[in-house]
């Protein structure tokens, strides 16, 4: 059986990206990996063993055409309601909390917000099939 282990995006400024991702979702960097052309940065929390890498090509100055075929990553939290509110009042501009109820019944609740690069980020509330 294969497990998941990590997702990687194109960012073009390691330090911004790093410090975006460890004060919306608490991700530290796990494992640097510094090359010639490019490096690698795993960042990860004690939530999960996914990692989530950051590669970081030398030399790049315009951003990355993210293109139609990215969707987003997600992340599932205690209370997103709570997350929310602190992203909000950061400055990190989250978008609306959604209740999601195609049925009627509420089966997701969250919102989307951008990385320093435009990557799509969905924040869900942790419950049902969102653990």
């Amino acid at each position: 059986m294969a497990k998941y282990i990590h997702s990687m995006i194109r960012v073009l400024d390691e330090a911004r990206s790093v410090e975006f991702y460890d004060r919306c979702f608490g991700l530290k960097v796990a494992e640097r990996l510094d090359f010639d052309r490019f490096t690698l940065i795993y960042l990860a929390n004690d939530e999960s063993e996914t990692e989530l890498e950051l590669t970081v090509n030398k030399g790049r100055t315009e951003p990355y055409d993210l293109g139609d075929g990215f969707g987003h990553v997600a992340f599932s939290v205690e209370d997103v309601d709570a997350l929310h509110a602190r992203l909000t009042e950061a400055g990190l501009a989250p978008r609306k909390l959604v209740d999601f109820a195609p049925g009627g019944e509420v089966i997701a609740r969250f919102f989307f917000i951008k990385d320093p690069d435009g990557y799509e980020i969905e924040v869900l509330q942790r419950g049902g099939r969102y653990k």
